[in-house]
């Protein structure tokens, strides 16, 4: 419920209150004054020429509510701001206005001016959103349970019972004046003093209309003297507020609470127990409640009023009268779905019955029809014994007809008794023929037997020759494996052996060149002789000294036909070189 719904509410039962006759207008002179008394308790500069121009053309008639409604708007709800006004102040307004007219106690009140007009606050706090305003029972009860629980004592429910019965209340629920005169009446309070009923009104009216979620003594450390001094502390959804005495006239400070803020408990120390502190961005404050309780109670009610800051809720009643309103509307669904559902109960338990009736009905036609039917079978029983005595002159006669048929009988048995002969010999065959049938079906079935098992031993070998193909297969793969590693072994021992061949022609070429070159140096070694010549056709000689035995260069040329093939081998590995053509001339050389 937002600040215009609140402020409407009140305003709406200082319209009724001018409304004398009932009518639903109120003439313009005391909306002028109405109005002049919200621009002052609201704190909006007055118009007064505002209100003859809105209603210039209906000078001199009355204005209704939904007439005055529009100007209100405008001029009034629209240019209020919340902080630049107190409420209490309008409520007082409008109460005095409606009080004058509607507020009249019967007898000895035990109601003070003071408390009627808190009662009437929290009345229109807590009154649903529709005109005529009125407050459910469940609100009521509510509002007294809270009342009782600041005085300590129980709700007396049979009384509360018996107001909610009445007729007017149950169709539309508690109006504020009779909610008023149920108080009034004493009975819900019987025996409790009047100071005790006024401090618990104006407890629950602080708590509820002025969004004070907890007020008392604490124990307040100095920020600068650092001495301890008791406060009387009030808690709000936005603040702290601290005053000297619980009176409220000498305000001492104020702390602000954001999402920033946080409560922690502090061990006992400096003389002082129960201690916890308020943590805000700037500073520090360390508080002593006077038990464990309170300190638990001031913790929690510190840390709620930092939730609903954090959460933008400015009311933590208001939150919880939403919430108590969406319980009942959901109770009130269940009650629906629940009547629903007895009323389809209803209707199958009628339409039950009525299938019971029609099986009564049905019952009863059946008990008719076999009366008839019972009548019917008495006729039939008459008929037949008619019918039997015609019977038995009928048998009579067929007992004649029968002695007659007795002796074709005894014919007939002579040529059955033949033909029981035949059909014996005949049955004999037949038995011959089934004890045939069964050594057959015997034999066949030995024939199955012995095809089964050999389709098993089939099977069996098939799985068998299976796990041989794979063993084998396993072992092809094996050996061809060992095949191609033997193929690589062989083409590596083939390139090895060509190798070896390669170095071996290699080694033998050598070996010709040294022992050309040895030849060479022999010849060299041995200088030609007086009368010797030199060979012609390109510095080769003619004939040479024959050298002895020991001289290696005879050793040499003693195989000169293996030289030849060897210098062979060598021309054609070498390609044709020039050197070694040269080596296999002189190797063809002859020695004398």
């Amino acid at each position: 419920m937002d600040l215009r719904s609140e402020l409407l509410k009140s305003i709406w039962y200082a319209f009724t209150a001018l409304d004398v006759e009932k009518s639903g207008k109120v003439s313009k002179s005391q909306l002028k004054v109405l109005s002049h008394n919200l621009y002052t308790v609201l704190g909006i500069t007055h118009d007064p020429a505002a209100l003859e121009e809105h209603f210039r053309d209906d000078d001199d008639g009355p204005v209704s509510s939904q007439g005055y409604m529009p100007y209100l708007n405008k001029y009034i709800l629209d240019k209020v701001v919340e902080g630049t006004f107190i409420k209490e102040n309008v409520d007082e307004l409008c109460w005095t206005l409606t009080a004058k007219k509607n507020y009249r106690p019967e007898g000895k009140s035990i109601l003070p001016g003071k408390d009627a007009f808190r009662l009437w606050c929290l009345f229109i706090f807590l009154s649903e959103d529709r005109y005529p305003l009125v407050i459910i029972p469940d609100e009521v009860e509510y509002l007294l349970k809270k009342i009782c629980m600041a005085m300590s004592v129980e709700l007396n429910l049979v009384e509360l019972e018996d107001f909610i019965s009445q007729d007017s209340v149950q169709q539309n629920g508690f109006s504020v004046w009779a909610f008023l005169e149920m108080m009034n009446s004493g009975k819900l309070t019987r025996g409790i003093v009047k100071e005790t009923i006024s401090m618990a009104i104006e407890e629950v009216y602080r708590e509820i209309v002025g969004d004070v979620l907890k007020e008392g003594y604490l124990w307040k450390k100095g920020q600068l003297r650092r001495n301890w001094t008791e406060r009387w502390f009030t808690l709000k959804p936005s603040t702290l507020i601290y005053f000297t005495s619980e009176d409220r006239k000498d305000r001492k400070g104020n702390i602000q609470l954001d999402g920033n803020c946080c409560v922690e408990v502090l061990p006992d120390r400096d003389g002082k127990r129960c201690m916890f502190c308020l943590k805000t961005l700037t500073k520090t404050y360390e508080l002593s409640a006077s038990d464990t309780k309170q300190r638990q109670e001031w913790t929690t009610a510190i840390q709620t009023a930092i939730r609903l800051h954090v959460e933008g809720k400015k009311s933590l009643h208001k939150d919880l009268k939403l919430k108590r309103r969406d319980q009942r509307e959901q109770r009130e669904k269940r009650r629906e779905a629940k009547e629903q559902e007895l009323q389809r109960l209803r209707a199958l338990q009628e339409e039950r019955e009525r299938k019971m009736a029609e099986l009564e009905l049905l019952k009863e036609a059946q008990r008719q029809a076999l009366e008839i039917q019972l009548k019917e079978a008495e006729e039939a029983r008459a008929s037949m014994q008619a019918e039997m005595a015609l019977k038995e002159a009928e048998a009579e006669r067929q007992r004649t007809r029968i002695k007659e048929l007795e002796a074709m009988q005894q014919r007939l048995e002579e040529a059955l008794q033949q033909e029981i002969k035949a059909r014996q010999d005949e049955e004999a065959f037949r038995y011959a023929q089934a004890r045939l049938l069964a050594e057959e079906e015997e034999k066949m079935k030995a024939l199955m037997s012995l095809r089964e098992e050999q389709e098993e031993y089939i099977q069996r070998a098939q799985r068998e020759k299976q796990e041989l193909r794979e063993e084998m297969e396993s072992k092809s793969r094996s050996l061809e494996d060992a095949q191609n590693q033997l193929e690589e072994v062989r083409a590596n021992r083939y390139r090895v052996d060509q190798d070896v061949v390669a170095a071996q022609r290699k080694l033998r070429q050598a070996s010709t060149n040294v022992k050309h070159w040895n030849v060479q140096m022999n010849r060299l070694m041995h200088p030609i002789g007086p009368g010797e010549k030199r060979a012609s056709g390109g510095g080769s000689f003619s004939s040479f000294r024959i050298p002895s035995q020991k001289d290696p260069g005879l050793r040499l040329k003693q195989k000169p036909d293996d030289q030849d093939e060897e210098s062979k081998e060598n021309m054609e590995t070498r390609g044709g070189c020039e050197s070694d053509k040269r080596l296999s001339t002189n190797g063809d050389m002859d020695i004398p």
